[in-house]
């Protein structure tokens, strides 16, 4: 028996590469499975190579998968160039009117869309392969069977049709791969959970997050990989006063920010790295004029259009200051779907508390990987509304080294909010000592976000790993099993960047070395660690895919070794 499936969709873009390691994800979740899924795939709509991985579990997912149980090859190319990342005893099930494999090896050839043809649905191709993947790791027929007749029973007419010829192309694919004899350890059953769990997004995490911390507007350009969330907006965002937009250009997003935050809003845009590079100069103005809104960063490959629909996490540098001049922004970089949901939350109230921008910084392996999840509870979400002016302070907007009451258009106090240096009522000045007064005015509104929640184990260990982002379940997985091996080594996350929790801040300062896994090549958060203090190593990868664990740990146990001469146990 086991614990693990690991299936990959191999072929091209628009062979449904994607949609058919959702379907086998979905069916495995409905059932009480716990499942992750990964795709990558290339930036243009149709052509180029693809896949889609589906992981099923007994237990709780940490990562994507080192080795894969089954490889469904769609073509030659898919193949030729994913056969090596097969474990041992796994198989291939290929589209044998594509292209033949070598005889002998664990393979089976499936003429699949002549067999969806024959199903009576010509496009159950991704079925017929299925039915075919779950004879071979004995997950039961039944469990697609109800799945499929949940998802397509629509009150549509051809419904029955649609839902008869599927099933039947499970069948077929899984008679088909009966006769060859192969088959994998058979996959245990699920365990009942005791809490209700939803199969979700990031993005989608995240868009409810923000709209349960009582977001009023959204608005977005389309960018690759943050459209999605634009179009979960448009379909969700909805009520008395609420607003979703679609502008021309990512400048036309910020600027609709800075005036949506300035009239009392609480507003949120999505985009990309190119694009917040074209929102710096906004950004600065929120800065300057301290003006609530939030920015969701989905993390690509870059630099310039560089890897549009691929993984990365090189935007760090830039969301911290991604304006020019002397500015700070917060930012929260979720590693999980659950801290997709609570991050976006924080992040709408971190924007209204300290009264200017925040950057929610994700990637395109959170944003789209689709995972079960303990269904938020919705009583324990904490909203946050910014102080509003009653007049008391008069005109003087800017007034005190703190947050200052916000006095919103129409209401009591007067604003002006003014993206040159100004005074206490903002009015524009050049006087040396305004502009530092000013300047530490608004980096002492920083300290209102110190106390964010972070992650702390075997904190006697002089060597700590710290990942961030999406690089925490790799991490996470290679800390355990390195641990298992008898290492002496301290685990710290949080989703919290900047600003650090000073009290986290304080145990990594005090390690003879923190080692921080990361998809990038500068090794940006290390950089920023050892600015403050932190002798920080950078564990770096920059691919545009996931750590696999097994690399990932066997370069943690190296650093190990060259820091202390062994790896050192408890």
């Amino acid at each position: 028996m086991s614990k693990n499936l690991v299936v990959r969709f191999a072929g091209e873009g628009g062979q449904g590469v994607v949609g058919g390691s959702e379907i086998l994800a979905a069916a495995a979740a409905s059932v009480g499975y716990h499942v992750l899924t990964f795709s990558t795939f290339p930036s243009q709509i149709m052509g180029g190579p693809a896949w889609g991985q589906a992981r099923i579990s007994t237990e709780d997912i940490l990562s994507s998968g080192d080795e894969l149980d089954v490889l469904v090859a769609l073509n030659r190319y898919a193949y030729d160039h994913n056969l090596e990342e097969l474990s041992e005893q796994g198989v291939v099930v290929y589209n044998s009117e594509e292209f033949e494999v070598d005889e002998g090896g664990r393979a089976i050839g499936l003429p699949a869309d002549q067999m969806a043809r024959d199903s009576g649905n010509p496009r159950a191709a991704n079925m017929v392969v299925i039915g075919a993947v779950a004879q071979l790791a004995g997950f039961p027929l039944e469990y697609l069977e109800t799945f499929v007749t949940k998802r397509f029973t629509r009150g549509r007419p051809g419904d029955d049709k649609i839902i008869e010829g599927n099933i039947a192309a499970l069948h077929m694919g899984a008679q088909e791969a009966a006769k060859t004899g192969l088959s994998l350890e058979t996959l245990e059953d699920p365990t009942p959970s005791s809490e209700e769990r939803v199969l979700i997004k990031g993005f989608e995490a995240a868009g409810l997050g923000a709209i349960a911390a009582g977001l009023d507007s959204f608005i977005g350009y389309p960018i690759s990989p943050a459209t999605t969330m634009l179009n979960y907006m448009e379909d969700f965002l909805k009520g008395d006063d609420k607003f979703v937009g679609q502008s021309s250009s990512e400048i036309e997003s910020i600027a609709s920010l800075v005036g949506g935050g300035f009239s009392g809003k609480k507003i949120m845009t999505s985009t990309a790295g190119p694009g917040l590079s074209l929102m710096g100069e906004g950004l600065g103005l929120a800065w300057m004029a301290e003006i609530p809104l939030v920015v969701v960063d989905v993390q690509r490959g870059g630099p310039a259009t560089g890897l549009p629909t691929k993984t990365e996490q090189s935007d760090l540098l830039m969301a911290l200051n991604p304006g020019h001049g002397d500015m700070s922004v917060p930012v929260i970089a979720p590693g999980t779907i659950e801290e997709a949901f609570w991050g976006a939350i924080e992040a709408v109230n971190w924007s209204e508390r300290y009264q200017g921008p925040v950057i929610l910084l994700s990637e395109a392996s959170i944003a789209e990987r689709q995972q079960d999840i303990v269904k938020p509870d919705l009583s324990a979400v904490r909203v946050e509304n910014r102080i509003v002016s009653d007049g008391s302070t008069g005109n003087e907007r800017y007034v005190g080294s703190g947050v200052a009451p916000f006095p919103i258009p129409g209401g009591p106090g007067a604003y002006v909010a003014n993206a040159s240096e100004h005074d206490e009522q903002g009015d524009t000045t050049h006087l040396p000592e305004v502009h530092i007064e000013q300047t530490h005015r608004r980096f002492e509104k920083l300290k209102v976000l110190d106390g964010g929640d972070y992650e702390s184990e075997r904190t006697d260990a002089s060597v700590a790993i710290m990942p961030w982002g999406g690089s925490k379940g790799p991490a996470r997985s290679a800390y355990l099993d390195l641990i298992a091996d008898g290492a002496d080594v301290a685990w710290y996350y949080t989703m919290y960047l900047n600003p650090l929790p000073s009290s986290l801040l304080e145990e990594l300062r005090a390690k003879d070395l923190v080692i921080v896994p990361e998809l990038n090549y500068l090794g940006q958060l290390s950089q920023i660690l050892r600015a403050q203090g932190v002798n920080a190593q950078s564990i770096r990868q920059y691919t545009g895919l996931p750590f696999k664990v097994a690399d990932l740990k066997e370069r943690l146990t190296a650093e190990i070794v060259t820091h202390s001469g062994k790896l050192a146990t408890a």
